[in-house]
Formats: structure tokens, C-alpha cells, sequence
């Protein structure tokens, strides 16, 4: 499982001017906001955006100027693979240290719906005796309890992060992750491309 929400993205206009800075082409740029605040490429803008795209990382630099806010919701398992780029990422995550203990444990906190109805009844029986710690917990402050709700925790167990990126990491991060054997890569993926202009941007299409 991986959703994502509260997308914002940032800086378009001013990445655009930057673009336009070698060439003191500023005159030409043809972009404007519409009613709904949303900044809308004119097309002496899109056209130059997409030129430079595609001319690679030296001339695409613009493109590290768009950024991306978003929160995901995501198993640990998933959040393992997405810290590979700790490069233009900046992440604040929900507290497995200090909230573990402060909601009850249910099977709709752990990533399941891939799981087949015999694992499904295992991970039901794991749910229950997690929950029966962190009463116990609760009750008493053992930091023995504490220690046996972290290390049981599977790695299914979804965490929510609000993530700030920007056009250049999803660029790669897409390219590197769209055929990946787990799903929520793909999720991730399909997230990437309703970003505005990414199939002329990230994606490089016409």
C-alpha cells in the first residue's frame, strides 16, 4: 500500500526566469497564473523547458528548482528502498520511537493486501499480541515492553512521511523505479506522473 497526498508543487515561475538567465531571454517568457493560482507554461516557455529537458543534467539545471511537497504513506519496507536517495530529499516522519505506544495496534496500520488469507491470519495473530504489549506498556512503562513492540513490528507497518523533493530526483527516481517488482513503486510512479508537466518535464515526452 502507498498513497499519497497534500501534492504541492513550488518555484515553477521562478525556475523558468533562471532558465532564461543564460541567454537574458527574459522578454520572451509568455507564462502566466490562471483564476485558480495555478502557473500555467505559455508556449515560448514549455518549449524552451523542454528543449533544455532534454539536453541533459548540465542544461536542465532549472529543473532542480521545481520542488515537490507531498505526504506518503508508505510500509517500512517501501520507506527502506525510497532512503536510497538522500540527495535534494528532505523527509519528517511520524515517530516510531516516541507514538508506537500511542494508538491501538490494528491490522489496517500494517500493509496487507498482497498477503495471502493464510499470512493474513498469522499477521492477525501478531497485530493482537503487539497490542497485548503496548497495554502492558501503557500499564507499567517497562522499557522491556517498549523493546518488544520495536523489534516485533514487522516491516509492513505503514509510516507517514511529508516529503519535500524536487523535478531532477523524480526524474530519477522514475527511471530507476518504474519496472520495480513492488507495486507501491508503481503507485509511486503513477503519483509522479500527474505532477504538472511531468510528461514533458520528467517524463521527457512529447
Amino acid at each position: 500500500m502507498l498513497i499519497c497526498e497534500r501534492t504541492s508543487v513550488m518555484n515553477i515561475e521562478n525556475a523558468m526566469r533562471g532558465a532564461r538567465n543564460p541567454m537574458n531571454s527574459w522578454d520572451r517568457m509568455d507564462s502566466s497564473y490562471d483564476e485558480d493560482g495555478e502557473y500555467i507554461l505559455g508556449p515560448n516557455d514549455l518549449g524552451l523547458a523542454k528543449r533544455l529537458r532534454k539536453a541533459g543534467n548540465d542544461h536542465r539545471k532549472y529543473i532542480r528548482q521545481i520542488f515537490v511537497s507531498v505526504d506518503i504513506t508508505a510500509p517500512i519496507y517501501w520507506w527502506k528502498e525510497y532512503d536510497t536517495y538522500k540527495i535534494s530529499t528532505v523527509a519528517n516522519s511520524t515517530s516510531t520511537m516516541h507514538k508506537i505506544h500511542s494508538k491501538p495496534f490494528s491490522i489496517n496500520d500494517f500493509s496487507h493486501d498482497h498477503m495471502s488469507e493464510q499470512t493474513l491470519d498469522f499477521m492477525e495473530i501478531v497485530v493482537a499480541e503487539l497490542e497485548k504489549i503496548r497495554l502492558r506498556y501503557m500499564e507499567n512503562k517497562n522499557k522491556d515492553d517498549w523493546y518488544d513492540m520495536i523489534q516485533l513490528l514487522p516491516s509492513s507497518y505503514n509510516q507517514m512521511r511529508t516529503c519535500t523533493l524536487n523535478y531532477e530526483t523524480l526524474i530519477n527516481m522514475y527511471f530507476a523505479r518504474k519496472n520495480h517488482k513492488l507495486i507501491e513503486w508503481h503507485t509511486f510512479c503513477r503519483w509522479v506522473e500527474e505532477l504538472p508537466y511531468a510528461k514533458e518535464l520528467i517524463l521527457a515526452e512529447e
